[in-house]
């Protein structure tokens, strides 16, 4: 084999070679041999014909495109891999050129791994807020405290807002009932909004026993489409009002719902909690902060194999998640009122992004020589096996050494950006914004 020549560009490395008469010939004879059994050659049972006959019958080329494949990954190894070039993806033939002489011309196309050129990733300049806590997000969080041993009983009034009305209800669409809008004994909390809009103020005021049309019209923006928008009909019976009793904030709420005596000890306590939650929150956004700007500070071209694989590696993990909760990623696209293909393209901007920031840091741990001793690598071993409740020297066999190592590279280029990193004064965040 002869490379003619070799070209990259834009990440991408473009080779042509001449693959020898004798490497041709032999991909020709597996060719014949892989596929004779296939080809009718009148006078001969299928799979006897000689392949001289085949090639006289069918042209001398019939078995061309099924030799290239067959010589193609020892083309491959020789060519690109045993040069040391840093591919990613999967390769493709542009080209074939078949020669008089018995020879053939390929040409081959692969991506590249991306040259980075770094930018600045030390002494980045981040804002980071101060943690705190109002007196309203304690407040806020022993209501919650004190609803959860709330009461529930049931009650013989008319139901009011924040009662929970047990119910039967059908829904017609043009008088006709519609899929899913029918079920019996169904706890309606009034005021949680979980029904569609002005369902739940027709609730309010009716008794045990009592029976209403409820007219409402779904939301246009309604994942069923043949729903969206249509005015419907509920047909309901209540059975039961139930009234929530929530327990007064007092000290004897405190022993109940935690080990401490005092009213004024759990709410400390729920203080320091969310103080801690807050600033690890905090914490979090400032590094991932000083990693995105060291990632836009750096230059590369990253080729869409590459991001194609990183795409099918999110969605794997993403699908793998799902099914351990009983549904899949199609049904859970369909969901959202689109399909797979939509779902992959919404994807793939963040996945890009991660792609990015992982290139960064491969290229920080190279550039700051950073290494990885054994200590490390078994220290990451016996976690990953405690973690995943397995012996520690079949997780070896399963996970390999380098990507131990890849791991513990970028954890640790991590560790020296954000470290090398200052924490500037930063505005307030809103809850709802973090």
């Amino acid at each position: 084999m002869i490379v003619k020549s070799t070209n990259k560009e834009n990440n991408v490395l473009k080779l042509v070679v001449t693959v020898e008469k004798d490497q041709f010939e032999a991909g020709l004879q597996k060719a014949y041999l892989k596929n004779r059994k296939y080809v009718s050659v009148p006078g001969f049972r299928k799979g006897k014909a000689p392949r001289k006959m085949i090639e006289n019958l069918y042209g001398p080329e019939v078995f061309y495109s099924d030799a290239v494949e067959e010589i193609f990954p020892e083309v491959y190894k020789e060519a690109v891999l045993d040069q040391d070039y840093k591919v990613v993806g999967q390769p493709s033939v542009t080209d074939m050129q078949f020669g008089e002489d018995k020879t053939v011309e390929l040409t081959i196309e692969t991506a590249l791994y991306p040259e980075v050129t770094l930018g600045q990733y030390k002494g980045l300049e981040v804002p980071k807020v101060a943690a705190s806590v109002s007196d309203e997000e304690v407040e806020k969080e022993l209501d919650k405290k004190a609803n959860d041993v709330a009461r529930i009983i049931t009650v013989d009034r008319p139901a009011q807002e924040g009662d929970t009305a047990v119910l039967d209800y059908e829904g017609f669409a043009d008088g006709v009932p519609f899929d899913g809008g029918k079920d019996e004994g169904y706890e309606l909390r009034l005021g949680s909004h979980t029904f569609i809009p002005g369902f739940e103020e027709q609730v309010i005021g009716l008794s045990a026993g009592d029976e209403k049309d409820i007219n409402v019209t779904f939301p246009e923006e309604y994942h069923a489409k043949e729903l969206a928008g249509k005015p419907v009909t509920f047909k309901i019976k209540v059975h039961e009002v139930k009234e929530t009793q929530v327990p007064a904030k007092d000290d004897e709420l405190a022993k109940d719902v935690s080990e401490f005596d005092t009213l004024a000890e759990l709410r400390e306590d729920i203080r320091a909690n969310i103080l801690k939650e807050k600033a690890e929150g905090i914490d979090r956004a400032f590094e991932n902060a000083v990693l995105e700007k060291a990632a836009e500070n750096a230059e590369m071209t990253i080729p869409a194999a590459m991001i194609d694989e990183e795409v099918k590696a999110e969605l794997d993990r993403f699908d793998y998640q799902l099914r351990s909760q009983g549904m899949s990623l199609e049904q859970y696209s369909k969901m959202l009122g689109g399909d797979l293909s939509g779902f992959e393209k919404s994807i793939r901007p963040s996945a890009e992004q991660s792609l990015k920031l992982r290139l960064t840091l491969n290229a920080i741990a190279e550039a700051e020589k950073l290494e990885i001793t054994e200590e490390e690598i078994n220290a990451e071993y016996n976690t990953l096996a405690e973690n995943y409740h397995m012996d520690v020297e079949k997780l070896r066999t399963v996970v390999p050494v380098e990507e131990i190592k890849g791991d513990l590279m970028v954890r640790k280029a991590k560790d020296l950006v954000v470290g090398a990193a200052v924490a500037t004064e930063g505005k307030e965040v809103t809850e709802e914004k973090e």
